[in-house]
């Protein structure tokens, strides 16, 4: 079969032969339609993600959309190394596909699958979101962010909050359904107050963090200044693996500091997450800025710095 194979982990990956996989006991085989390439997809390629494999050549891809051998359109994700999603044919545990609904198409729902369950995950499994509360999202501008802001408002958000580096996306952000807007280039006295202004005014239930490093410090010292009683949940690392935390800020508010991502989410319940996600988009108007690219093309994408989300397409 033909796939998107990684040689090395310093390379792009290129599109050639890979010895097609057989279902074990428990697995189906699954022919994929269209596969994101997403951050994570791209740390996974690169030897640069916990969840990487060791040994190369290896296929990569975390989820995608495909068919089951009974014609049935189905989400996947996780199947089973070396093949990752970016193949021809994948084997997958049957428990780890899910139905994509009729009125949503295959790019749509790849593009929209692992960032729009990043959010989801986050509020209703991990913080125990409740409708009516306040969220602040804590990078925004990305397909990630920018789905939370639409999956925070559609499951009953009071107030949304969204953050970014650049200012002119404050525009496009408050469009999606935020409520205010906190830009992130500043210094970082200025910032941790501008955090301390929001905070004091209205108060923060639940953070997503998809930054950490310097601007979820300045947050977490601003929860702490205002003693908040926040559940702050770490989804990402765009702006650095490691901040400086006071011990003072865990002891003197009631803070709630958890991760989101899988290992403290099973498998099983994050495809089931997806599923939820999927059912909403059409109901919810979930959008996400997708484009899709014949996965033969796969070394100029993974080189493309578009802003628009990659969706390689197999012929499925």
């Amino acid at each position: 079969m033909k796939a998107v194979v990684v040689n090395e982990f310093d390379q792009a990956p290129v599109w050639t032969d890979f010895t097609a996989p057989e279902a074990r006991e428990g697995e189906v085989l699954v022919r994929p339609c269209a596969a994101a390439i997403s951050q994570l997809v791209r740390a996974q390629a690169a030897g640069r993600h916990y969840s990487s494999g060791k040994t190369l050549p290896l296929v990569p891809g975390a989820d995608g959309v495909g068919h089951l051998p009974d014609g049935q359109r189905v989400y996947f994700a996780f199947s089973r190394a070396p093949v990752g999603a970016m193949a021809e044919e994948v084997a997958v545990d049957a428990q780890q596909c899910v139905a994509v609904p009729a009125a949503v198409d295959d790019v749509t729902a790849a593009a929209i699958a692992n960032p729009g369950m990043s959010s989801w995950v986050a509020l209703m499994l991990r913080a125990n979101f409740q409708a009516g509360e306040s969220v602040l999202i804590n990078g925004a501008a990305g397909a990630s962010g920018r789905l939370a802001i639409q999956i925070a408002r559609h499951l009953g958000a009071g107030r949304i909050v969204a953050t970014a580096r650049n200012p002119e996306h404050e525009t496009t952000l408050r469009g999606l359904g935020a409520d205010a807007f906190i830009a992130l280039n500043q210094p970082e006295e200025v910032l941790t107050d501008a955090f301390v202004g929001e905070i004091a005014a209205n108060g923060v239930d639940v953070v997503l963090d998809y930054l950490w490093g310097p601007p979820a410090g300045c947050l977490l010292n601003a929860i702490a200044r205002e003693t908040a009683a926040a559940r702050f949940v770490n989804i990402g690392s765009m702006a650095g693996m490691a901040l400086p935390l006071s011990a003072g800020a865990l002891r003197s508010t009631d803070l709630t500091l958890m991760g989101s991502g899988l290992g403290s989410v099973s498998k099983i319940e994050l495809v089931q997450a997806v599923g939820q996600v999927l059912a909403a988009v059409t109901l919810a108007g979930l959008q996400v800025d997708a484009v899709a690219v014949p996965a033969s093309q796969v070394a100029q994408a993974w080189q493309s710095a578009t802003t628009q989300r990659q969706v390689l397409t197999f012929s499925g």
